[in-house]
Formats: structure tokens, C-alpha cells, sequence
């Protein structure tokens, strides 16, 4: 029924749009429009090098800074980013997961600066690194020390800055790489219970305090187009959260148990085909997180239409931002109390997702937790099969995707008439930019004082003492991003995640075409004379590894030899991979942006290593103007999402091959 006279109407959730990129300077004034549109929160995005611990001017960094947010290299890109946002009264989400402790530290320093109590400041560290090793790839330490790096952030927040969110235990990309919605909800919970654990029995928190750990334990989580379902996963969620917070851990207090979360609708299923339809996909996500009024999101941001094709302009974040307005000041969604309790269809699907949740989450917690799964690449290999399964659906058209599978013919878009002009591009002189000022930045400062405040660290780190009061020292020295993170890889080491492939199954694929592709694939290799090879490549710092696990998961499954060494190589490693390895294709995934940079780089090394007859090919969200430049720089074939169809691509690799051995 609606809502008492008595009652005002629900307050609505923070709006936010995910945004930065270029610099510091650009990014400060993107955040400061947005927010005079009516935006009640911000959502930083940091590039690459930022989210894995590197100097704009390292190898590992080229082509990667400002690509696919902004770079915040020391404290005063930080206080440049901030600049007129006072933070005292700012509600801030960072996306930042293996480096969380420094970009924090820098940001209560800023505060600080500012003038703001720490005990006053609101807002969110993602600081997830369990899903790091499961999707996005910006992990760089073992997950025993990323894990200690978690719990004393919590522990110190919990003391200092105790409205901060020091998690943000995030599932959306879970389910970018396949996550079934009980695989999503009991992966999360699996990592909800390994911080908790970790953070109790550091004995860093008081017993009587606990409650407020749980109370800032807040989640991210992502909403796809079946809205129904993803409501009753969310409502799945609050209702298993506040069963584990209390028979686990004991919490009382109902407010502390309360289940917090922010959301971000699915951009995976966003179409580079037909981009249009992307609008009324995010409208209908977006219901799935704000119709339950018992499981609403306590924030919310949107994709904007285009970005299967790119970075989105001001106005494409715009539009999403009025989205949300108009959904919560004009419909007369909170006015009313939830209006699904009682409905026995809502009961049974929501009773269906916690039965397959609760079971993973035993079968995970049998195994040794969250961790051990991880390490024993379970958790993985579950979510590339998964992921193997919804493309087989798609292929087959079990599964319609509007635009793509189904319904594709299509008229011109005049939202796209303006071709490359259609989303944000990032000039390449930023790099140079930023790797200048890096170099003039450690030129500038009181070097003695960074020595000191890094060998600090690097001697607390071989403590069990909280590591946060000395990174607030190295932010407030002047030490670097990669300089902070160099320090710890000297003491934790660094870490490559199990792929999932070897364990991941694409079973049920059409017969007939994967066995006619798997015979070209076994005819090839008999006519050049041995089994067909393919290096699968993940130049530059982008994690994003979904895609290319699912290249080698079928190329495997037509009959290549697949060699996989996971993310993170620099174009260097890769070609000196295909010359050892012996290859005929080298198939390189990009989805940050880099493809200009790094995709020459390898295609140059191949010549230079004498091995410049083996073809590459590059799959990845690359403009058309972009393919067509890498066309020329002697990328054998180009394929972006609009290119779902893997047997087709890999049959096209087949011809490629063959065109490269002369074979008719």
C-alpha cells in the first residue's frame, strides 16, 4: 500500500557515474560537472598502472596510463584530484583493489589537508582482491599477504575512519565471467567469511567491537537484463548475509547485520551491435536493484549506451545519470513498502538461489575457504565453464541477444554518425605528459625522507604490525605508487592466478561445426606437418582475462595446442613465448584501450626474433578506425564483440593459417 501521510517518501540512493581518465587535472573537472548535474556520489576510476602498482613511466605501463581511468601516480595527483571537491561532505567510491591501502592513505591524507576529520569522511574502498584472482586481474601479491593487507585496513578504519566502507566485497565481475547467481552470491559470501575470520582472529579488534566490522562490510554487485531473477538474488543475499553474520559471527544488533550494497548494471551485456538497445538493457537492470524496497541498492551507477564500443563522452554519462533521476523524482517507486512479500513465485526462486549458494559455499568452505579455492584454482575453472556455457547458449540462439543472434537487421544509427567521434578517445601525449611529471615529481622531493619512510615499510611488512600508519607516512613523504608497491613485491612476492582452462569444459557445443572446424584443424596440421599451435596472448596490465580464456578453452576444443600463460606480459615475453613455444598464430586480447601501442610492439618483436611469418590476430573492444590502422601494421585479422560466434573465429584462424603456409 502506499505510503503513510505521515511518512515522507524513501530517500533515494547515491547516484553515481564511473568516471576519470587522462589525468588528474581532467578527471577533477569531469567529477565536478557531474556532480553540479546532480550526481550525489562519486565513483573513481584509476587506470591500470594505478590499480597494479606501476609508474607511468615502467615497462609494464605503456600504453596503459589515463586508458581506462585516471592515473594518481603520488600525493599530489591526489590532492589535484580532489581540488574544490571538499571531502568532508563527499561520498566516495574507489574501484581500487591490490593498492586500496595507498590510494586510501593518500586520500585521508588529502582530507587531512583539507582540513576534514578522518572520523567525518564517507565512502568506499573496493579493496576485493579474492575476485581479482577470479576476473579483473589487478592483483599483484599472494593472497596471503593481500589478505593481511585487507585485514588491517579494516582494523584501522574501524578505529579511525569509521564511516569509511573499508570493502567493498564485489560480485559484479563474478558474473561478468560467467557467475551463475548462486555462484555469485556464495563466491562473495566465501569472501565475506575470509575477511571476517581474518580480521577476528587477528585479534586487531576488540570482540565487543565486531559488530561494527560487520556493519562496514558493504558489497558490489552486478544486475543483468533477466531483472526478475536478479532481484530475487539480491533479496537471496540480504537474507543470507544477515543468516551468517548472526549464527557465524554473532552479531545481535539487526542494524549491524543489515545487508549494504552498491551496484553497477551489467555492461558484459551491453552490445557493440545495435548499440541502441544497450538503453532500455540498463533501464531494465536497473529495476532489478530498486523495485525490492526490503534488497534496494544503496547506490547505484550506470553504464552509459556505448560503452561496448569505447570510453563514453560526458554527455553518454550524462544520460545514464538521468536515468536514475527520473526513476527515483518522477515514478512512484518509493512510496511504496516492498511489493513483492508474499509472492510465492518471488519465495520459490529466491529459496532456488539460496539452496545452490548455500551448497557452494560448503563445498568452498570444505576445500579451506575462499583462499584455498582460489589457490587450488577451483573457484576458477567453476566460472570459465560457466561463462563456456552461456556462450554455447548464445551461439546456438537458446539464449537471444537482441541485435546480435536475433532481430539483427537494422537501420543506421545516428547515435554513432559521428564514427570515431561517437565515444571518448584519450590522446597519446597524456602518457608523455605523466611520465614527465613523474620524473620531475622524484626530482623534487626530499628524497632522504622517501628512503626512510620505504624502508619503514619494507621492515613492518615483516612484522604482523598494521601497515597502514606507515603508508600513511610513505603518502605523506612522496613516495610513488609503483615505488609503495615495489616495496611490498620485495617482501610478499608477486603471484600469477590459475587460468581455469585446463579444468574448464565447453561441452554441448554444436556438434556438426566444432567437428567440421576441429577437422580443419587436424587436416592443417597434417599438411604442414605437425599439430597446429596457438600462443594466446594478454599484453600490457589489462586483467580482463574472460575473453581470452574462452579463445583457449575452444581453441582447445577444435584441436589447437594451446599455450596460456595468463595476464600481464609485456610484448617482449610474448614473442620470445611464440618463438620457443614454435607457434603458427599469436591471438592477443586488449580491452583497455592499449591495442595501438602494445599490438605493434609484439608484431615488430616477431620480425626483429626472425619469426615475422607467424600472423597475429587481436580480438578486443577496437574502434573501426583502429582495426584498420593495425590492419595496416600487419594484424592478420582483427575481431570485436560484435564477433560472438568463437568456432567461426577460430575457422577463421584455420584460413589464416593456411593463407600464411600457402596452402590451398
Amino acid at each position: 500500500m502506499p505510503y503513510p501521510a505521515d511518512r515522507e517518501r524513501d530517500r533515494p540512493w547515491v547516484m553515481r557515474t564511473y568516471a576519470g581518465h587522462s589525468s588528474a587535472a581532467a578527471s577533477n573537472a569531469l567529477y565536478r560537472r557531474n556532480l553540479a548535474k546532480g550526481q550525489t556520489g562519486l565513483s573513481v576510476a584509476f587506470d591500470l598502472p594505478t590499480q597494479t602498482g606501476y609508474d607511468p613511466d615502467d615497462e609494464l605501463a605503456k600504453g596503459e596510463v589515463g586508458k581506462v581511468g585516471v592515473p594518481i601516480s603520488h600525493i599530489g595527483d591526489m590532492r589535484q584530484l580532489f581540488d574544490q571537491i571538499p571531502l568532508a561532505g563527499a561520498n566516495t567510491s574507489m574501484t581500487i583493489n591490490a593498492t586500496a591501502m595507498w590510494l586510501l592513505a593518500m586520500y585521508v591524507t588529502v582530507a587531512e589537508e583539507q582540513g576534514a576529520d578522518p572520523s567525518t569522511l564517507a565512502g568506499t574502498t573496493q579493496n576485493d582482491i579474492i575476485k581479482e584472482y577470479l576476473s579483473r586481474g589487478t592483483y599483484v601479491f599472494p593472497p596471503g599477504p593481500s589478505l593481511r593487507l585487507i585485514t588491517d585496513m579494516v582494523a584501522w578504519t574501524v578505529s579511525n575512519v569509521p564511516k569509511w566502507n573499508p570493502i567493498n566485497i564485489c560480485s559484479y565481475h563474478l558474473q561478468e565471467v560467467g557467475a551463475t547467481p548462486a555462484q555469485e552470491v556464495a563466491y562473495a559470501m566465501c569472501t565475506a567469511i575470509a575477511v571476517l575470520d581474518s580480521v577476528r582472529d587477528s585479534g586487531q579488534v576488540p570482540v565487543e567491537k565486531f559488530g561494527e566490522v560487520v556493519a562496514r562490510i558493504s558489497f558490489f554487485v552486478n544486475a543483468g537484463v533477466r531483472f526478475i531473477e536478479e532481484m530475487c538474488k539480491m533479496r537471496a543475499f540480504a537474507q543470507l548475509w544477515d543468516e551468517i553474520t548472526l549464527e557465524r559471527y554473532g552479531v545481535e544488533n539487526p542494524k549491524h547485520r543489515r545487508f549494504r550494497y552498491g551496484v553497477q548494471v551489467n555492461s558484459l551485456g551491453l552490445t557493440e551491435a545495435q548499440p541502441e538497445n544497450n538503453v532500455q538493457r540498463i533501464v531494465l537492470e536497473m529495476l532489478a536493484v530498486s523495485l525490492s524496497r526490503n534488497a534496494r541498492a544503496r547506490a547505484i551507477q550506470l553504464p552509459a549506451w556505448n560503452e561496448a564500443l569505447g570510453l563514453p563522452r560526458p554527455w553518454d554519462q550524462q544520460w545514464a545519470l538521468r536515468m536514475q533521476q527520473v526513476l527515483a523524482y518522477e515514478t512512484d517507486l518509493l512510496e511504496y513498502d516492498d511489493i513483492f512479500d508474499g509472492s510465492p513465485v518471488i519465495e520459490a526462486k529466491v529459496n532456488e538461489i539460496l539452496a545452490g549458494a548455500r551448497e557452494e559455499i560448503d563445498r568452498v568452505q570444505a576445500m579451506g575457504g575462499a583462499v584455498a579455492a582460489v589457490e587450488s584454482g577451483y573457484m576458477k575453472s567453476q566460472l570459465v565453464s560457466s561463462l563456456a556455457d552461456r556462450r554455447r547458449r548464445v551461439e546456438s540462439g537458446e539464449e537471444i541477444v537482441v541485435g546480435v543472434n536475433k532481430f539483427d537487421t537494422t537501420e543506421p544509427s545516428p547515435l554513432q554518425a559521428e564514427g570515431a567521434n561517437a565515444i571518448e578517445t584519450i590522446d597519446p601525449i597524456v602518457e608523455m605528459h605523466a611520465v614527465e611529471a613523474i620524473q620531475q615529481w622524484r626530482a623534487s622531493r626530499d628524497n632522504a625522507a622517501v628512503a626512510a619512510a620505504l624502508d619503514s615499510l619494507r621492515e613492518a611488512a615483516k612484522t604482523d604490525q598494521n601497515l597502514v600508519e606507515v603508508t600513511l607516512a610513505c603518502a605523506r613523504a612522496g613516495v610513488t605508487t609503483g615505488e609503495w608497491s615495489q616495496a611490498l613485491r620485495e617482501t610478499f612476492g608477486e603471484y600469477r592466478a590459475p587460468t581455469g582452462v585446463s579444468g574448464a569444459s565447453a561441452s554441448g557445443e554444436a556438434g556438426s561445426e566444432i567437428a567440421r572446424v576441429r577437422d580443419r584443424v587436424r587436416g592443417t596440421g597434417e599438411e604442414i606437418g605437425e599439430r597446429l599451435r596457438m600462443l594466446v596472448g594478454k599484453p600490457g596490465l589489462d586483467g580482463h582475462s574472460n575473453g581470452a580464456e574462452q579463445v583457449a578453452v575452444r581453441a582447445r576444443d577444435v584441436g589447437f595446442e594451446v599455450v596460456y600463460q595468463g595476464i600481464r606480459l609485456t610484448p617482449s615475453q610474448i614473442v620470445a613465448a611464440a618463438v620457443q613455444e614454435d607457434v603458427h598464430v599469436v591471438g592477443l586480447s586488449i580491452l583497455s584501450g592499449s591495442h595501438l601501442e602494445v599490438v605493434p610492439a609484439v608484431v615488430d618483436g616477431l620480425r626483429e626474433a626472425g619469426a615475422g611469418d607467424i600472423p597475429v590476430i587481436v580480438g578486443g573492444i577496437i574502434p573501426p578506425d583502429d582495426a584498420l590502422k593495425l590492419r595496416e601494421r600487419g594484424v592478420a585479422r582483427v575481431f570485436t564483440p560484435k564477433d560472438y560466434e568463437l568456432t567461426e573465429i577460430m575457422d577463421e584462424i584455420v584460413t589464416v593459417i593456411r593463407e600464411v603456409h600457402s596452402l590451398a
